[in-house]
């Protein structure tokens, strides 16, 4: 009996100590989020304050009881923001859909092809990873002017179809695939386009569907390069569009209005991730582990 009373004691120890561990876990994590979605709502409430309202704040206050949509309209008759919406949603899926066909057949060749300097032309392409995203960037403006490709959506575009980390996730998740599913396609008279299509794409769409999730994030969210290659308002993305309406003054007056211009670029984005998250981990751990 004392044997019993002992391992009951053991046992609700332990019990009250995770339970105590749990608690402050998710304390820990309530308070986290709260800090990292805090600006969200900041933007947010901002964007619904009135001009007059938010001018006459003293001390910001952290909610409103007279929102109004009008600094939406506000923001999209500052400057072009419809235009460039529209800009970057073209600049997003031309970019994103020829990245995932270069990277899914050059993938394709280093996981299952064998040709001589395949491993040297793949560790040549991992270096790269090593250089600077400037010294990059100053290149593809010296061949972009070069070839003058300048305010065009090709000048935008070229030089993001391709990112070699895509490439080596894509690679390791077609390795995981056994190879006796290639070689009796191979006996079956299948070619390797075919196989590709059938079998490594549709096995791999989880990796797929979260290099094009991170592809769009990166096109929809890219300032350097358009802000570089363009000075053409008809050819600005929504970057573009967010400092034009700083720079204009319309900006550095009207908070409200800018937090407005803000929400709308940034909720396509949000809602995207909110929608295929679980891909997104999905994706990266399936690429990630070898086996």
């Amino acid at each position: 009996m004392e044997r019993k009373t002992d391992y009951e004691k053991i046992e609700k120890t332990a019990k009250t100590r995770a339970a105590a561990v749990r608690i402050i876990t998710y304390a820990f994590l309530a308070v986290w989020a709260l800090i990292v979605l805090f600006p969200f709502y900041w933007m947010i409430l901002t964007s619904l304050k009135s001009y007059g309202a938010y001018n006459s704040e003293f001390i910001p206050k952290l909610y409103t009881l007279s929102p109004t949509l009008e600094n939406y309209a506000d923001a999209f008759t500052a400057v072009s923001l419809g235009r460039y919406l529209l800009n970057t949603l073209l600049f997003t899926v031309a970019t994103t859909a020829v990245m995932l066909i270069v990277i899914t057949l050059a993938a394709f060749a280093f996981a299952r092809l064998e040709f001589k300097g395949k491993n040297a032309a793949f560790v040549l392409f991992l270096s790269m990873m090593m250089i600077p995203n400037e010294l990059v960037i100053i290149t593809n403006y010296i061949t972009i002017t070069n070839l003058n490709m300048r305010n065009t959506f090709a000048g935008l575009i070229l030089p993001s179809v391709t990112s070699v980390f895509y490439l080596y996730l894509l690679k390791e998740n077609f390795e995981q695939i056994p190879d006796n599913l290639y070689y009796a396609a191979k006996v079956d008279g299948t070619s390797d386009f075919k196989y590709l299509m059938r079998v490594m794409i549709p096995i791999s769409k989880p990796t797929l569907v979260t290099v094009t999730i991170l592809k769009v994030i990166e096109c929809w969210n890219s300032y350097v390069w358009p802000r570089l290659i363009t000075d053409d308002p008809r050819y600005y993305l929504v970057s573009n569009g967010i400092q034009e309406i700083r720079e204009n003054g319309f900006g550095r007056e009207n908070i409200p209005a800018m937090m407005a211009a803000v929400v709308v670029i940034s909720a396509p984005l949000i809602v995207l991730f909110l929608i295929f998250r679980n891909k997104v981990m999905e994706g990266v751990s399936r690429g990630g582990t070898k086996g």
